[in-house]
């Protein structure tokens, strides 16, 4: 991501988060840097969905395997250190695969 790049992001992802958009930042910032400029509409729509979709997924499923502790437990900790590196081992796939197409 170059500077330009860099600074919209950041822009963006405090805009919309100061709106409670969190999700929609990600999508914003997918949006921009990920699909070409002259995609299609309908592929647009499908990849927003399907962004949204996996968010909700990872929320219900963080909901559903926290321990009912009021605070995190190491478990927890535990659980979340494992998505992270999930995530994170996806976002370097991706970033090695795709070239930004909006920036």
């Amino acid at each position: 991501m170059n500077e330009q790049q860099r600074r919209i992001h950041d822009e963006l992802m405090k805009r919309f988060t100061a709106d409670g958009r969190l999700i929609e930042a990600g999508w914003q910032s997918m949006l921009l840097l990920v699909l070409p400029k002259d995609a299609p509409a309908v592929q647009v729509n499908e990849m927003r969905k399907a962004f949204f979709m996996g968010a909700q997924h990872l929320y219900a499923a963080l909901m559903s395997i926290m321990d009912e502790d009021s605070e995190p437990t190491d478990a927890d900790m535990d659980k979340m250190s494992l998505i992270h590196n999930e995530l994170e081992a996806f976002r370097m796939e991706v970033t090695n695969v795709h070239t930004p197409g909006r920036g």
